[in-house]
């Protein structure tokens, strides 16, 4: 009988690419790992893996155990999970991992209203961006992902996970006073393809947001500062180092005084946002109370339109997604 824990080895290797990452994220050594993987091999009587310049890659059987491994895993957590709704109610410790303004918008009000609703329930908030939580699932790192959709992000039908739509909201143009746009109640994104810009690295799914809105406009936007601190990037654009495209989340309680924030004209950019969990956990008592909880603390953000050309306030992100290029491949 094949051991599921060699199973879930397997996964990791396969996700990871090499033995030395796979143990890194399962918290083994790497010899613990290859031992794993000589176990499942004498398990089945085939070899799984190969070796290559790059690493490892998984033989015609592994890809079969492979193509099996996330319904079983799923299944067992599953069972897991049935047996803790059983044995136990609702205390424990749920581990949420979210990039900064999901805290800020959906998990800081849900844990408040979880300790009204579900004292018994202790939430840790894990501070990752949107491309870091998803992995922290997948490897048992945390129970729950906020997170926005990437390039390169777990398609929505990943047999390994479970999505949770939470919220959806548009970028903003976030300009110097002293930009010709600076007066315009909207910003065509066309418009800025002459200047420098201020963003994201490469890597930070709202960086793929604001490369699409700007292919979206037909050209390549000049990035000549680089911050995944929204507060950094709206002071650079602020004091005149260029043009940016922010998460209208992010900005609020933010001092604009110096900058001008103007909705986009035409195609908008749009985050995506959405709660993730290892498929199979769905009926555990501690993490549907939770994923309740953010489903009403988005459900609970005021729709509103973003400000205009005489106002500094931005509101909280609208609840309804807009047609609109998102970080998706």
């Amino acid at each position: 009988m094949i051991d599921a824990r060699r199973l879930r080895t397997l996964q990791a290797v396969a996700d990871h690419g090499t033995v030395t990452a796979a143990a890194a994220a399962l918290f083994l050594t790497p010899s613990a790992v290859s031992q794993q993987i000589a176990s499942l091999e004498q398990e089945t009587g085939h070899k799984v893996l190969e070796r290559d310049k790059r690493g490892v890659r998984l033989t015609p059987v592994g890809e079969i155990l492979l193509s099996h491994a996330s319904a079983v895993l799923a299944e067992l957590t599953r069972a897991e999970a049935e047996i803790a709704a059983y044995t136990s109610g609702a205390a424990g410790e749920v581990t949420v991992a979210s990039f900064a303004t999901g805290i800020a918008v959906v998990l800081a009000p849900a844990i408040a209203a979880l300790r009204l609703t579900s004292p018994g329930i202790r939430v840790r908030a894990r501070d990752a961006e949107g491309d870091e939580s998803l992995p922290m699932v997948l490897q048992g790192q945390a129970d729950i992902a906020v997170a926005v959709e990437y390039r390169g992000a777990p398609s929505p039908d990943d047999r390994r996970l479970l999505r949770v739509p939470l919220y959806a909201e548009p970028f903003d143009a976030v300009l110097p006073r002293t930009h010709p746009l600076a007066g315009a109640e909207t910003v065509p994104v066309a418009a800025l393809a002459e200047d420098p810009w201020v963003g994201p690295y490469a890597g930070n799914p709202c960086h793929d947001v604001m490369v699409l809105a700007c292919e979206y406009a037909g050209f390549q936007p000049r990035l000549e500062h680089f911050s995944d601190d929204f507060r950094a990037v709206v002071t650079l654009a602020a004091a005149g180092a260029g043009v940016a495209l922010v998460p209208r989340s992010a900005l609020r309680d933010m001092d604009l005084s110096q900058a001008v924030v103007r909705p986009v004209d035409g195609v908008v950019a749009t985050r995506r946002v959405f709660a993730a969990i290892r498929r199979g956990s769905e009926e555990h008592p501690l993490l549907r109370p939770v994923l309740e909880a953010l489903r009403t603390a988005a459900g609970a953000i005021p729709p509103a339109g973003p400000a205009g050309p005489a106002d500094g306030a931005v509101p909280p992100p609208p609840r309804a997604a807009a047609a609109a290029p998102s970080a998706t491949g």
